[in-house]
């Protein structure tokens, strides 16, 4: 059995994919590229034509209630009056579920989420991430068939995001549905997904494993979210990593290596080194990694003019 999909939203999306019930799919994808119109509309919640197949089942012939969905939105939605129990059980209870029964299904999603005791707060007492947990246990609470995660990490910071990442991973490898995850993070898409769903202006840009993905982008957001150059031309790409550039004032001799005229834009530190992006004069941004000292002789700062360099023997093209 598959999740099979094709969703056409004319001028916004226009993608389709299929993969395997019980995987996780990462959607990401720079702003505005359509990765929350697509599981608006494979939640029923935007109208597309094409179709949703779960195996056999064809979810666009439900209502958005009928389709064993469960959806966790970026600002979470809870019902401000009710309790993180309230939150959790609406779902089962909306389905049938006698009402003892629904919370005891929801105290046992808060519990697995480590947060069984904040049960009676309402969301207006609990931190950001202690809702966002709430909101997940509410859409798992249901058994969904197809759980849809609209950038659940957002706006949570690095710590929190971090344990909710890593109990997110071991919950939806234990989960018999699929997931679609949107993210702007590669770690969520390297480190949670089967699968990674690239959309760039409403179209799927590329769509395989994590591995594959990281190691062969096909966009230029893409090589940035897992720290790579990337430059296309037509269908072929050319890869070098951040370490593998030479940044100077003075304009390289010689023909041998590939170089760029540009200006340093930002620099921020990136473990041991000081990790540069330049917009070029040719068009493309590269990432270049220096140490800080060459940083500090260089005056390596935003707006410094700048030549980069690559050799050929650190180029791989695909």
């Amino acid at each position: 059995m598959s999740l099979d999909v094709r969703v056409v939203v004319p001028g916004r999306v226009e993608a389709a994919f299929t993969s395997p019930l019980g995987e996780t799919v990462a959607v990401i994808g720079p702003n505005g590229a359509g990765k929350s119109t697509l599981v608006g509309a494979v939640a029923g919640l935007v109208r597309a034509g094409g179709h949703v197949r779960l195996g056999k089942e064809e979810l666009t012939e439900r209502t958005v209630r009928d389709r064993r969905i469960g959806f966790v939105f970026q600002d979470k939605l809870l019902f401000p009056h009710l309790s993180a129990l309230a939150n959790v059980a609406f779902g089962p209870r909306s389905r049938g579920t006698p009402r003892r029964a629904a919370e005891q299904t929801a105290r046992d999603w808060l519990e697995r989420l480590g947060i069984g005791d904040l049960a009676g707060r309402k969301p207006g007492q609990l931190s950001g991430g202690q809702a966002q947990r709430v909101a997940i246990a509410r859409a798992l609470a249901t058994d969904p068939q197809l759980l849809l995660l609209d950038e659940p990490m957002a706006g949570l910071d690095v710590r929190v995001a971090t344990a909710l990442r890593i109990e997110l991973a071991h919950h939806l490898a234990a989960y018999g549905g699929t997931t679609l995850l949107v993210t702007h993070d590669a770690l969520d898409a390297l480190t949670i997904a089967d699968r990674v769903l690239v959309l760039d202006e409403g179209r799927v840009a590329q769509f395989g494993t994590p591995a594959e993905v990281a190691a062969q982008p096909a966009t230029e957001h893409v090589a940035q979210l897992v720290g790579l150059n990337v430059l296309r031309d037509g269908d072929h790409f050319t890869a070098f990593p951040p370490s593998a550039v030479n940044v100077s004032l003075d304009e390289p001799a010689g023909s041998a290596r590939l170089h760029w005229r540009g200006t340093v834009t930002n620099a921020a530190p990136h473990g041991e080194a000081l990790r540069l992006r330049a917009s070029t004069e040719s068009g493309p941004e590269l990432i270049a990694d220096v140490t800080p000292a060459a940083a500090t002789e260089l005056s390596l700062a935003p707006g410094r003019a700048v030549w980069l360099t690559v050799k050929e023997t650190a180029v791989r093209r695909y």
